[in-house]
């Protein structure tokens, strides 16, 4: 035997002898709500992020207070709400009943402690687990709580969960409230920004679902009367093929039209909680809208063929709701309320009663729903054989060895790391070879683009099968059906910092908005940043970003530095790479705000509006001296 492999095989019993050893009593650890908080981060507010997605825990950290005012306010008390954030700090300011004095600690700082345990107090309210403020508080490096209560006023204030004041109840003759100022803690989500566009998203939301509510947010005005009629109208971006269908009745309320899209999509609420992953309740009126159009045209027609071009939004109150998550991102419960009726049962019956009461009274609408379902279907029958060939052709070519070098985590599974799960959309084999040569095998997949990717401006989605690379491409993701079965988190397009690779990022964009707007509307579509410079000496070496990155650099290293202007990702060594795509990775959100119409940003980019968009780049021309002088230097 290889005496070497005997050593190896002693030195391992050893070790494992020795790790049983240590198990004792010691070995067993028990940590503060605070402690445990900080260590296991994900469990309480999801994945950290810098707040480049919009599901990063600075935004959940927000949702977490706001969730408490917004209790405040369909308990009848408090009809504004005033958000303000400037750089890291987070003020938010209610005008509801104010936290009880004498707990005013307890309610943020003691795990498992509130007044949501009490049915008869908060009967359908978001925050149910006596969490969420505990965590942002163990999570912020300052967290501060003022409540005003029959003109009293008590205020604490911590550090990572740490009392560090605790001032006496004085008179007060501010108006009732509770106002919780909070800073992130950097140790938990290092360097981080908050987009203002991902924070107003989230408190439109808010208003769209309770109506009457005010929001003030840095000024700007958050209010609305039409609930998710208003909802649907302000995020709907392409032309619709009928008016929207607007349905309420007692707890539920569903708004629906088909545009002229591909896909579908989904905004659905539990208690006024954003469910970006859907749960019971959108299975349920799916199931209800396609049962009951069957029965009302008195036609099997196929489910894909009622849901292709969907736009819809649903919301539901539940007693004592279940959710998968901390997070509550998706709804796990079977119930309206403890011992009621089944929640299928209830929007089933909803659903079928106003829709079908709907259409008769709307023959118009009722035809145009028609026609659109009969279009779909002849489409769907027109491009059966060719996605049956397109299935085939991604069945012979080995995604693994040739386009797809794929990760072993994925955004549709079970695992922690699942949101970390991310796709890297780079063009020719130098570009792929670095990020792949760099990447984390784990969570971190490359897909290699053969050339430049055809313009699909103005095709059809038939387009997507009969091109070999969007073929794959959409196979890789696992996008044809929508995106519930999407399986990575971020889509990040990689390409070269010059004009072809500008180019092709331009092309990709138009793919995505053309065929799945709503993978951009979800916040899964970004663009990597990578450093246009490296500056070094002997001891110290800077990646630059921009040149203004560039000239700080030389103003820390001093001397005659070596610059390195790097002109694409083929250039940069996979130990070089390995910085720029792990934890200091740098990415740019492809964000649709409420103003940015898909139709009108592709027909003004891609269009054939030639003068005007020739007079746009030469009014916005930048002519970057600096990339000149660095060509010179090298």
């Amino acid at each position: 035997m290889n005496p070497g492999l005997i050593y190896l095989c002693r030195e391992c019993i050893e070790k494992a002898m020795e790790t049983e050893q240590t198990y004792t009593e010691e070995s067993i650890r028990s940590l503060e709500w605070r402690e445990h908080i900080r260590l296991r981060p994900g469990m309480y507010i999801g994945k950290l992020g810098d707040g480049s997605s919009p599901d990063d825990g600075i935004y959940v950290q927000i949702k977490e207070i706001l969730d408490n005012s917004i209790d405040e306010f369909v308990m009848g008390y408090g009809k504004t709400i005033e958000v303000t954030i400037k750089d890291q700090h987070v003020c938010v300011r209610d005008y509801g009943r104010g936290i009880p004095l004498g707990k005013v600690i307890d309610c943020v700082s003691r795990i498992n402690t509130g007044a949501k345990y009490d049915s008869r107090v908060f009967k359908k309210a978001v925050g149910l687990n006596g969490v969420g403020s505990k965590a942002v508080n163990a999570l912020s490096s300052l967290f501060k709580v003022q409540s005003v209560r029959d003109g009293k006023s008590k205020v604490v204030e911590f550090h990572q969960g740490k009392l560090l004041t605790d001032d006496p109840e004085k008179p007060s003759d501010l108006r009732s409230g509770t106002i919780v100022n909070f800073i992130p803690d950097e140790e938990i989500f290092g360097k981080y920004h908050f987009i203002p566009e991902y924070v107003q998203k989230m408190l439109w939301n808010y208003v769209f679902l309770n109506n009457g509510l005010t929001i003030l947010f840095n000024g700007e005005r958050f209010h609305a009367q039409n609930g998710l009629l208003d909802l649907l109208n302000s995020y709907i971006d392409t032309p619709v093929l009928y008016p929207v269908i607007h349905l309420r009745d007692g707890d539920f309320e569903c708004a629906f039209t088909h545009c002229e899209k591909y896909g579908e999509e989904y905004y659905s609420f539990v208690n006024g909680q954003h469910t970006t992953q859907g749960g019971t309740h959108q299975a349920a009126f799916r199931e209800a809208l396609v049962k009951t159009i069957r029965e009302f045209y008195k036609k099997d027609f196929d489910t894909n063929d009622i849901k292709a071009s969907l736009i819809a939004a649903l919301s539901i109150k539940v007693q004592d709701p279940v959710f998968e998550s901390q997070t509550k991102t998706k709804l796990g419960s079977v119930h309206i309320e403890p011992d009621g009726a089944t929640i299928r049962n209830y929007i089933m019956d909803i659903v079928k009663r106003h829709l079908d009461n709907f259409l008769h009274m709307n023959p118009d609408i009722a035809e145009a729903l028609l026609r659109k379902i009969m279009q779909s279907e002849k489409e769907r029958k027109e491009w059966a054989n060719i996605k049956k060939i397109a299935r085939e052709s991604v069945k012979k070519v080995s995604l693994h060895n040739k386009k797809l070098r794929d990760c072993r985590i994925h955004y549709n599974n079970h695992d922690d790391r699942r949101y970390e799960s991310t796709i890297f959309i780079t063009e020719g084999d130098s570009a792929s070879g670095s990020i792949t040569k760099a990447r984390d095998v784990n969570t971190q997949a490359v897909f290699s683009l053969k050339g430049k990717p055809l313009n699909c401006f103005g095709l059809s989605k038939r387009v997507v099968y009969e091109n070999e690379e969007f073929n794959l491409l959409q196979s890789a993701l696992n996008v044809e059906e929508g995106l519930e079965e999407l399986r990575y988190n971020y889509v990040v397009v990689a390409t070269d910092a010059d004009v072809d690779g500008m180019h092709i990022r331009l092309l990709l964009l138009t793919f995505f908005l053309q065929f799945y707007p709503d993978l951009v509307r979800n916040g899964h579509l970004y663009i990597l940043q990578t450093p246009l410079f490296r500056v070094r000496n002997k001891q110290k070496t800077f990646y630059c970003y921009s040149p203004e990155e560039k000239a700080h650099a030389l103003q820390q290293l001093g001397g005659n530095p070596e610059i390195t202007r790097f002109k694409g990702l083929g250039e940069i060594s996979p130990d070089e790479f390995k910085h720029f795509i792990a934890k200091d990775i740098r990415l740019d959100p492809v964000i649709l705000t409420k103003e940015s119409a898909v139709s009108d940003v592709l027909t003004f980019y891609m269009g054939k509006n030639t003068p005007e968009r020739q007079n746009f780049i030469i009014d916005n021309l930048k002519i970057e001296a600096d990339i000149l002088e660095a060509a010179i230097v090298v």
